[in-house]
């Protein structure tokens, strides 16, 4: 630097060095306004144009209330290709190596029996909305059901909710379940029968295929881009060529990639549901895990009663709550039913301390602080990834938990499964995502748990474990 640069420029170059040399790594969090102002000796008017001039550049990006972050390019990421060919319906056959993840519990995780880090302040906070409804109980109150439909105070709390989304609801629309997959579960019961064919996103969500497998449906996997989600025109092709009954999508950020489905391609798909008689049943699980911008649901969309809205807490606020709800568009009345005959009803004291904690703003809050969480592990698994290999492809997803990885073609994630168990590594491998044997060389890995020292070595040792392959 010369005594010519002006201060701002000073210190722009200094920080654009500071990220170079990895001083600061890929979504870290530089130092703060003020410590700058103390330690570089300048004016705050001098270190806001600096980052300014930074942002400008895209090397940083500012978060509200949060400061200003090591920026990633996306552009700089390969994107994962989209090779699903299209195939004729089949039964559902899952892997068993599926039950093996789970009873691991491990679907999110690398190192299930880390158990690293404090109670999140938001879930401290659920918990006690929780335990303050539990001591509320009186007299003989638990000797009576739950209504099949739920908890007033908690559908009126959800229609609040999704009110935000652009999506107008009343309470007597929703059903409280115990989860989304029990949401999907009687979402598929309501509008199939066996043997009829369902249409899904592939690679997609491997609980959708345990349920296919159980209520004897045959699948059809519709080509999806882990960018856009579910291609509209591949569907118009299958929709053309066989009877599909229901086709299940998740428009927000959907799982194993990330995919966000742009608004015109929900217009074609409810314009495809019209014109061929179709159920569609919306995961809208992860649309809280937004990074950005919370999208519209489908449903806000849907004027033909068409759209199956399912959802729950499980993604956004806890695995372990259990509560989910289902809004069953012309199909209600015998989702309401088929509750009642499977589950019967749902904790009125959960569901009330849950009505609580986001009535009074908790839950609010507890989105904005997990978004920013969220995006810093997402940015440091990605910069992670980068050094793997030059061949690697990985989504940028702006929501959801995970990243889809696309390796060499000569990886087999499947094969590796095995021998990461040897190391203490649980991998969540690409065929498990498909009932047609394809992604061989894809994995889903998870930014849901913060990239602690052993977490981050268990993902370094994996690129020595496809390698031996």
């Amino acid at each position: 630097m010369t005594g010519s640069d002006y201060r701002y420029q000073q210190l722009e170059s200094w920080l654009l060095q500071g990220i170079q040399e990895q001083r600061w790594h890929l979504g870290e969090r530089l130092p703060s306004i003020r410590t700058l102002c103390q330690e570089q000796q300048l004016s705050k008017a001098t270190v806001q144009h600096a980052l300014q001039r930074l942002e400008a550049q895209g090397v940083v990006e500012a978060r509200p209330k949060a400061g200003y972050f090591v920026a990633l390019k996306p552009d700089t990421v390969k994107a994962p290709r989209s090779r699903v060919r299209i195939e004729a319906p089949r039964p559902v056959s899952v892997s068993d190596l599926l039950l093996d993840i789970m009873c691991r519990s491990a679907a999110f995780d690398l190192l299930p029996d880390l158990h690293a880090g404090d109670l999140p302040p938001g879930i401290v906070a659920l918990n006690r909305a929780i335990g303050r409804s539990l001591r509320r109980q009186r007299g003989d109150d638990y000797q009576y059901y739950d209504e099949p439909a739920g908890a007033l105070a908690l559908r009126e709390q959800l229609t609040l909710h999704y009110a935000r989304r652009g999506l107008t609801l009343l309470p007597e629309w929703l059903c409280i379940t115990p989860g989304c997959q029990n949401a999907l579960f009687l979402a598929l019961m309501a509008c199939c029968e066996p043997g009829d064919v369902v249409a899904v996103e592939s690679p997609g969500f491997y609980g959708v295929l345990q349920l296919l497998e159980q209520l004897q449906l045959q699948v059809v996997e519709v080509p999806t881009s882990i960018q856009t989600g579910m291609d509209m025109d591949a569907l118009e092709e299958v929709l053309e060529r066989w009877k599909v009954k229901a086709c299940i999508v998740s428009p927000a950020f959907a799982t194993p990639g990330g995919a966000l489905m742009p608004v015109a391609a929900k217009q074609h798909l409810l314009a495809l549901a019209e014109r061929h008689d179709l159920a569609v049943i919306e995961d809208d699980i992860y649309a809280d895990t937004a990074l950005g911008n919370v999208p519209d649901p489908l449903k806000a969309l849907d004027t033909g009663e068409r759209v199956i809205l399912c959802s729950s807490f499980s993604k956004s606020l806890s695995r372990d709550l259990r509560l989910g709800w289902i809004s069953g568009a012309r199909w209600h009345r015998r989702i309401l039913h088929l509750k009642l005959v499977t589950q019967l009803a749902s904790s009125r004291y959960l569901q009330q301390g849950v009505a609580e904690y986001m009535a009074d703003g908790s839950f609010s809050t507890h989105l904005r602080r997990q978004r920013h969480e969220l995006r810093e592990r997402r940015d440091r698994l990605i910069a992670s990834l980068q050094t793997w290999s030059s061949g690697l492809r990985v989504s940028v997803p702006h929501g959801g938990l995970a990243v889809w990885v696309e390796l060499p073609e000569a990886v087999d994630t499947l094969a590796s499964y095995p021998k990461a168990l040897e190391q203490g590594v649980v991998i969540t491998p690409g065929p498990l995502f498909s009932v047609s044997g394809q992604f061989h060389n894809c994995l889903r890995i998870s930014f849901a748990h913060p990239w602690e020292q052993q977490r981050m070595a268990a993902l370094n040792r994996l690129p020595e474990l496809f390698a031996d392959r």
